[in-house]
């Protein structure tokens, strides 16, 4: 019931009106330079890799002890 009461409350918007706040918001992001999105791209690039070995590493290892477990019984 109270949901439906602030429902009355707020004022709709229209579609042009809409459009136009979201290019005023649009206006007033600081995008990133092309030199800031290459670096970090490769920032993460880089980091893929070295967790991707570092989970590859630890999967090999559990995988070795479960094995090594499962040949004592």
């Amino acid at each position: 019931m109270r949901a439906s009461r602030m429902a009355e409350k707020t004022k709709k918007t229209s579609p042009a009106e809409f459009v136009n706040q979201v290019r005023a918001e649009t206006s007033k992001v600081v995008w990133p330079t092309r030199e800031e999105t290459v670096r970090t791209a490769i920032f993460v690039f880089i980091m893929v890799i070295i967790l991707s070995l570092f989970f590859l590493g630890i999967d090999s290892i559990f995988g070795a002890v479960v094995s090594w477990l499962l040949t004592l019984g």
